[in-house]
Formats: structure tokens, C-alpha cells, sequence
């Protein structure tokens, strides 16, 4: 696993524009035609989208720049390097854990690289509850295509691990339909540790793909620096202060920078952004910003096997089901989409519940573990308002999300459903990650035990890696905090590019929304600077 390939090596010894916050001292200023907030799914794109276009881009990032030469597939120093807070974010009341990258392309370069275009239904809902009429499948259908040949998203043709495959199994038996999931990857060599960086460059993150290219193009990046706050002057930001942070990643130092922009494109994520504006005091008449957060709350049932699983090998998702999502009404209650995670110790060890033998017990049988994952569509019905990004006292982002009944309702019957379709698949034992729940021997049992189970937060572990809203788009400014084209209603040179656009959550894993909505968004955003045409990733 070489990283003789590793680009952005190769990209530094040819003199890219790349500084360590770490390593600034003073007071320090810059000066662009466009600042982007955050190296993710949108920042990425935006940046390859306006260097494109012949624009001067400065790239803002608060965590670290890794490459593959880190990423030795090692949970240990993964999680407190590439994520916020060490992989263990957590909700006002401690009920969801929060899986979100940090570091120079944001979750895309840890995540499981599972690719959905946005869900016509979904796409539908927008357009009658918050007059979105661009957005069709049609006319964003070129801009998903671009990003899908940029990106190399496809369908994942090798034979799913047995992970994956017991879903397949389980589903198929019962009359539940499956699908294959695309994946962002390149001569892939389906180790099954994306979560922890890829090794071997084969995911078309934004690391190895648009950020390099935008660099290319003379594009500037500094990393370990923390967008602080936005100053404004009636309806323009006119700067944005920055404060450089120590080599732990975390400790703020002396040294500052303020990035002096005719344009600012906020993409720090779901969260992060709206809690930039907050901190900023930027105009919100109608108090939405930072509300109507989603993020596919998550719940999850393990099963064990006669057989081995080893649920770490291999790509990490590959089957899914969205039999559950479309049965009901994409507003009533509230449907699920079904996945499988990758296991690996740590992460497994600090979700199963239980202590001392039990615990010792549970991880014994690791390696003969399958697990499901249930992703419940938040946002749609009108008990699922969704939750809150607010501030802590010294500024930082905690996002409220409280678990309503319409959950609860959607997460047992998720439990339901995960746990036949494991038996159905051959499990000896089924249990639902819930603090009361039992390892059950038979689908009779689990029935009848989880129909007992008491729904509450903290008893029934739910987790996230899907945060959405918080700066949600709409037609006018009563129903969203930015346009359709991303731009800020009440500043004129400010513009969302990241997940807290969607104005609900999706059904479906974010990462090829955002780069689709992106795409089309930077390049009319491009055009507006540049006075050229909209560029695109078709360009040659």
C-alpha cells in the first residue's frame, strides 16, 4: 500500500500555495476574488468550478492536511485526527452520535463512499413546500452526470462482502427488494477501512481530486485555521477573521488572518456553517437560520452467525434497500432506508451496549457480527421538525435535536425490520443496540421483545454521519435563508455551498447531492465573477 502515488505529496514538492496555520505568525491578510469555508463535498467543488473560470480562490480549512502516506488504517489515530471531536459529536443531550470529517476534504475523505443522485420524491417535495421549480431530475440530471465522470461514481460491480450480502440474503427471502449502491472509487483494492482515509488513493475524494486541481490552477489553501467570524457593511461581507491554531489541531495561538474577498462561499458543513453566521450576527429576520437541521437519524441491530462475517473487509456498503422508504407517503410516517456499516473494534466496541463479561462476550463474537443500519428520513412529516444549531458559551456549535414520538414510532419499526430480515438471513442471535434489549434466538421473540422495548434517548443508541439544514434554500426569504442559487438572501456576496442548503433530508446518503447541487451553483456563481460562461467538469 505505497503511497508513492500520492498526489498531494506530489503537489507540495511542486510549490502549491499551501500554509499551517501552525506555523503563522502576526496578524496576517489575503486578499482573492472568492473564499471558500471548508475543503468538503461543496467546498471541493467549488473550488476546482472557480479556479476553472480563471478566479483567484483562497480555501479555508480548520483541521489538518492528511494524505494517503497517514492513513495507515488505524481507528487509534484516525478518528481524533480526521474528525470532529475524535468521532464522538454528540447532540445538546448527548442522545446521537455525529460522525463529520475535519480535515482538508471534510467527510468525503472518510467516508464510506456510497453515492445516490437525490430522490425524485424528494427532489418533488421541495418544489411544492419551498417553490424550488429548478430543481427536477431533468435539469439536474447533467449536472449529477459531470460530477458522477469526474468523481468516477458507479455502480461497484465486485461481489459484496458477507456484511453486505447478508442484507442481500435476508431481504431477497422475505420479498424485500435490493439494489447495488455506486461508489466514488478508482482501482479500488476493496480493503474496507474508508472510514479511516484511503490508503491507497482508489476514493475520488475531494483530497485527490478537485482540491489538487484547484491548487493547480494557483488556488491558495490554509489549513489549521478556524473561520471565526464574517464583519459586514450593510448587505456585504466585507472580511472574515480567522484565528490559526496550534499543531494539536485544537489549541488556538496568537496568530490571526483576515481574507479579504469580493465573494465568500460558507461549505464547513451542516453545522459549522450556520454557526459561522451565528457567531457572525448575520441578518436573520425570520429566525431560521440554523433551524430545520436534519440528519438521518440512525438506528442499528446486530445479529451473530454461525459463520464469520468480518464485517472490516471489503467495501464497506454495497447493498441497500429502499423498500421502507417507499411504501408510505414521503410525508407520513416516517420511512428508512437500509445499509450496512463497516465493523471495526473501536467504533463497535463504543456503540454495542453493555459492561464488563457481557461487553467481553459481545466483542468475542466481533468477527461473526453482522450489523444493519436503519437512515430515518427526517424532515417531511410535520411532527419532524428536525433540530437547532445553536452556540455554546466560548462560540462553538451544539446542534439541539430532540427525538419526538414520529421517531420513536419509525425507529422500532426499523428494529422490526432489520431483525427479521436477520433472521430470515440465517442469524442465531438478534440484538437491537438498546440498552435493555437482549440477544433473542428467534424472530418470535425479537418481535415480541422490541414491540416492549421503551423508546427514549439514551436507551436506544441512534447515530448519524448525514447532517443537513440549518441554511436551507428556498424561493423566498419566509421559507429559507438562501436562494436557489445558494446565495444569501439578506448579503449579497455570501453563498452556502454544503449540505445545510437541503431544506429537508434526503433518503438517500448527501455526498452526490451536494456535488451535484454544487456543481450547478458554482458555475452560475462563476459566470456572475467572471463574466465568462458557466464552467463545468465536462470542460476539457
Amino acid at each position: 500500500m505505497s503511497a508513492a502515488n500520492d498526489p498531494i505529496r506530489d503537489g507540495l514538492e511542486r510549490g502549491w500555495k499551501v500554509r499551517d496555520g501552525a506555523a503563522l505568525s502576526g496578524e496576517a491578510r489575503v486578499e482573492c476574488d472568492v473564499a471558500i469555508v471548508g475543503t468538503g463535498a461543496g467546498g471541493g467543488v467549488a473550488a476546482e468550478l472557480l479556479t476553472r473560470a480563471g478566479l483567484s480562490v483562497v480555501l479555508i480549512e480548520e483541521g489538518p492536511l492528511k494524505s494517503s502516506r497517514d492513513f495507515r488504517m488505524l481507528e487509534a489515530d484516525a478518528y481524533p485526527q480526521l474528525y470532529w471531536e475524535s468521532a464522538a459529536r454528540k447532540t445538546k443531550d448527548k442522545a446521537v452520535t455525529i460522525l463529520q470529517g475535519r480535515a482538508v476534504g471534510g467527510s468525503t475523505t472518510i467516508n464510506w463512499t456510497s453515492s445516490f443522485r437525490t430522490p425524485p420524491a424528494t427532489l418533488a417535495f421541495w418544489r411544492e413546500r419551498f417553490g424550488l421549480n429548478a430543481y427536477t431530475p431533468q435539469a439536474l440530471g447533467p449536472h449529477f452526470a459531470a460530477c458522477e465522470k469526474r468523481l468516477s461514481i458507479a455502480p461497484w460491480l465486485v461481489a459484496p462482502n458477507r456484511n453486505n450480502a447478508l442484507l442481500a440474503h435476508g431481504a431477497q427471502a422475505l420479498g424485500i427488494p435490493v439494489a447495488t449502491i455506486s461508489r466514488n472509487v478508482r482501482i479500488c483494492w476493496n480493503l474496507g477501512y474508508c472510514g479511516m482515509g484511503c490508503p491507497t488513493n482508489a476514493k475520488q475524494s475531494m483530497l485527490v481530486t478537485t482540491i489538487p486541481a484547484a491548487l493547480d490552477r494557483g488556488a491558495q489553501l490554509f489549513f489549521r485555521l478556524r473561520a471565526q467570524r464574517l464583519e459586514f457593511d450593510r448587505n456585504r461581507a466585507v472580511k472574515l477573521l480567522c484565528t490559526a491554531l496550534a499543531a494539536d489541531g485544537l489549541t488556538p495561538t496568537p496568530a490571526s488572518m483576515a481574507v479579504i474577498a469580493r465573494h465568500y462561499v460558507l461549505a464547513g458543513g451542516a453545522i459549522n456553517t450556520p454557526a459561522l453566521l451565528l457567531c457572525s450576527e448575520a441578518p436573520d429576520p425570520y429566525r431560521l437560520l440554523g433551524k430545520r437541521t436534519f440528519l438521518h437519524p440512525t438506528v442499528i441491530s446486530a445479529a451473530v452467525f454461525d459463520e464469520r462475517v468480518d464485517g472490516y473487509q471489503g467495501a464497506p456498503q454495497s447493498v441497500y434497500s429502499d423498500h421502507f422508504l417507499e411504501r408510505d407517503p414521503i410525508d407520513g410516517p416516517l420511512g428508512f432506508k437500509l445499509e450496512v456499516p463497516p465493523l471495526h473494534p473501536v467504533l463497535f466496541a463504543s456503540t454495542v451496549p453493555g459492561f464488563g463479561a457481557e461487553h467481553a462476550e459481545t466483542m468475542r463474537a466481533f468477527a461473526r457480527t453482522h450489523v444493519q443500519i436503519a437512515l430515518i428520513r427526517d424532515g417531511f412529516h410535520p411532527d419532524s421538525a428536525g433540530g437547532t444549531v445553536g452556540l455554546r458559551r466560548d462560540g462553538t456549535p451544539l446542534l439541539d435535536y430532540p427525538l419526538t414520538d414520529t421517531f420513536w414510532d419509525a425507529a422500532r419499526r426499523a428494529l422490526l425490520a432489520m431483525a427479521e430480515i436477520q433472521f430470515a438471513a440465517g442469524a442465531r442471535a438478534v440484538r437491537p443496540v438498546h440498552e435493555q434489549a437482549a440477544a433473542w434466538t428467534s424472530w418470535a421473540q425479537a418481535k415480541a421483545e422490541i414491540a416492549r422495548l421503551p423508546m427514549k434517548p439514551l436507551a436506544l443508541r441512534v447515530v448519524s454521519a448525514h447532517v443537513m439544514g440549518g441554511c436551507g434554500m428556498a424561493a423566498d426569504e419566509r421559507r429559507g435563508v438562501v436562494n436557489s442559487d445558494g446565495r444569501h438572501f439578506h448579503l449579497d456576496n455570501v453563498s452556502v455551498f454544503d449540505g445545510s442548503l437541503f431544506p429537508t433530508s434526503l433518503g438517500a446518503n448527501p455526498q452526490l447531492s451536494i456535488y451535484g447541487v454544487v456543481h450547478r451553483m458554482a458555475g452560475q456563481l462563476a459566470a456572475v465573477l467572471s463574466g465568462r460562461r458557466p464552467p463545468t467538469f465536462n470542460d476539457t
